[in-house]
């Protein structure tokens, strides 16, 4: 299958480097000439627009920062839209708003092409490797079609449903994430002020039921300094602003969720919106006069896993008994 790539920021690149590392012929496309240019000079090819890129490739791929930024890919001048015909798919990567999704998938699909919406799952370094969790939103004939290009780019592939379905399970995952970072934070900081010592902190919550995915990840650039997770306040307001609008336009009384938003509004406007998340754990660290800091931990995350042979992910109530 003829690959195109298009937005090669933190996940974008690593994502396509997969696609282009396991062999398929890759296009791609970015505002950044430079990160072009590195693609190019590993094999792969350019297109000049969207449209050109749609008509060489069967399947187009858009991981974009915002949703203004992929309805200008799609359906702006010289967009995806105007090479649309049947046997073309279009996939988007980002963490976006569903609805705008659905919006732009209904525009495909009356031209006879086919719309998913896959966000990832896992953090760049999974990312990297192609061991990273794929949800993957739209019909079903769509998500086989793409489904060997899906096990290129990550591990565990989970078919969610209809076309926006990926794009709400995304948002609410990463919501569950920054719940679970501003927990650590606290947790973090309260423990430095307990005067432990914050290597056997980081082992005590790793070992016990208090254990995340947040804490063996995040936990580690906090305790080195960096606090680099490739993820930024800004980002952690979309998504989690995204699932707060999905849940309150159901009439859900949370609670929760709108508190971690007005705590990273806070934290924006003190350390700037392009702060990473991590440092979350300034709004605690700041006003105790501490800096949480651990020994050894790495400045920024690695996967060692090896890159796997990915697969499926069948719910329960669907598995062969």
């Amino acid at each position: 299958m003829k690959v195109g790539f298009i937005g090669l920021g933190n996940v974008g690149s690593k994502l396509a480097g997969s696609v282009l590392r396991n062999g398929h012929d890759l296009m791609v496309r970015d505002l950044d000439p430079t990160l072009v240019a590195a693609f190019v000079e590993k094999g792969a090819k350019t297109a000049d627009s969207p449209r050109e890129m749609m008509e060489a490739c069967e399947l187009v791929i858009t991981c974009l920062p915002s949703p203004a930024a992929c309805a200008a890919v799609v359906e702006g001048p010289g967009g995806l839209l105007e090479a649309i015909k049947p046997g073309k798919i279009w996939l988007e990567m980002s963490t976006t708003d569903a609805d705008e999704v659905v919006r732009l998938g209904a525009l495909v699909t009356a031209k006879g092409g086919m719309a998913l919406d896959c966000p990832v799952s896992g953090g760049c370094h999974r990312a990297a490797t192609g061991n990273i969790a794929i949800f993957a939103g739209g019909p079903r004939a769509a998500f086989e079609a793409v489904f060997p290009v899906l096990t290129t780019l990550g591990r565990a592939v989970l078919h969610t449903g209809e076309l926006g379905s990926a794009s709400k399970l995304k948002v609410m995952t990463n919501y569950l994430c920054t719940v679970h970072l501003v927990a650590l934070a606290e947790a973090l900081t309260t423990c430095k002020m307990m005067g432990f010592d914050m290597n056997t902190v980081y082992e005590a919550i790793r070992i016990s039921s208090g254990n995340s995915f947040v804490h063996e990840t995040e936990s580690q650039v906090i305790l080195n300094g960096s606090r680099d997770i490739n993820f930024t306040m800004d980002l952690v307001i979309k998504d989690v602003g995204l699932f707060d609008d999905i849940a309150k336009d159901l009439g859900v009384p949370l609670e929760l969720s709108p508190l971690i938003v007005n705590i990273f509004k806070d934290a924006a406007s003190k350390y700037g919106p392009r702060e990473f998340s991590p440092n979350i754990i300034r709004r605690y660290e700041e006003p105790c006069g501490v800096k949480v800091l651990g020994e050894g931990f790495p400045a920024d995350m690695t996967d060692d896993q090896p890159e796997g042979e990915g697969y499926e992910v069948i719910p329960f109530n669907r598995r062969p008994r």
